[in-house]
Formats: structure tokens, C-alpha cells, sequence
């Protein structure tokens, strides 16, 4: 987990390239959040629109770590990979949890005329389905795959 991985290894770049495509999720918010219809409600207090900022920033902090871990660190290793998986799996379980109880705080997933449909499914739930599924595939990926080549090359 903590040796440093090959380049070469076969698969590598794949995972890269997933867990890329799963980070960007992050950077989501700041395209929909930072508008009127959040962070600049005239109908939220005030306080809560410093929790969707702070929410924002987590974002686009956590984003920008894990293309660090993803990418730039040398030499890459194992356990760069799986925190980033970690991470991806609190951002995703984050969001289905919310997702799955809003009946009990209250909440809504489709903000009419703001949200739209993609096949009949609401775009955040169409999104994170399609991204949680991308990510459990590069996830297993990884374990079966990626690692088994790096622990070999140890012996």
C-alpha cells in the first residue's frame, strides 16, 4: 500500500481517469450552489447561507486534494488512490443518506424550474447513480486489478 507503484502498471491510468471523472463532482456545486437559488437566497438566514459557503469551499478544497493524490504525487502509491476512493465514498454516501431522508428533516430533491429530468429520474439522482456507479466499478478495479499487480512486482 505505501510502496510506490510502477507507472507502467496496466490499468493505472484507468483508475486515474475514473476516480478524475468521480472528483469532478466535487466542483459540481459551484456551477448550480453558488447562485440565487442557494448560497444568495434572500430566503435562507444568514447562518445557513454560511454553511452553504463553508459546504462550497469543503467542495472545492476536497476536489483539488484529490486530483493532488490522484496525479501530482511522486511517487504515486496505493494508498494515494484508495483515501481518494474514501473520500469519493463520504461525498456519495453524503449525498444518498440526504437524498434518502429527506421525508425525515423536511427536504426536497427537485427544485421546480431549477432541477431538470434526465429519463424521468432527477438530475442529482441520475448524476450520483451514474458517478456511484463509476465508482464502486474503479473501486473493485483497483483491488482486483491494480493492486494485486503492484503487490506482485514487491516480490
Amino acid at each position: 500500500m505505501y510502496e510506490p507503484i510502477d507507472e507502467s502498471v496496466k490499468g493505472l491510468n484507468l483508475v486515474r481517469a475514473l476516480l478524475t471523472l468521480c472528483v469532478m463532482e466535487f466542483f459540481g456545486p459551484w456551477g448550480r450552489d453558488y447562485s440565487a437559488s442557494h448560497l444568495f437566497n434572500p430566503d435562507w438566514v444568514g447562518h445557513a447561507r454560511v454553511h452553504m459557503m463553508w459546504l462550497l469551499g469543503f467542495f472545492l478544497f476536497s476536489g483539488l486534494a484529490n486530483l493532488y493524490l490522484i496525479w501530482v504525487v511522486r511517487p504515486p502509491r496505493l494508498i494515494h488512490l484508495y483515501v481518494s476512493c474514501l473520500w469519493l465514498a463520504a461525498n456519495f454516501l453524503g449525498f444518498w443518506l440526504a437524498a434518502l431522508s429527506t421525508s425525515v428533516y423536511g427536504g426536497l430533491i427537485v427544485v421546480p424550474g431549477i432541477h431538470a429530468h434526465i429519463l424521468g429520474i432527477d438530475e442529482n439522482v441520475f448524476a450520483f447513480g451514474i458517478l456511484s456507479t463509476i465508482w464502486l466499478f474503479t473501486l473493485w478495479y483497483l483491488h482486483t486489478r491494480v493492486r494485486p499487480q503492484v503487490l506482485a512486482a514487491r516480490r
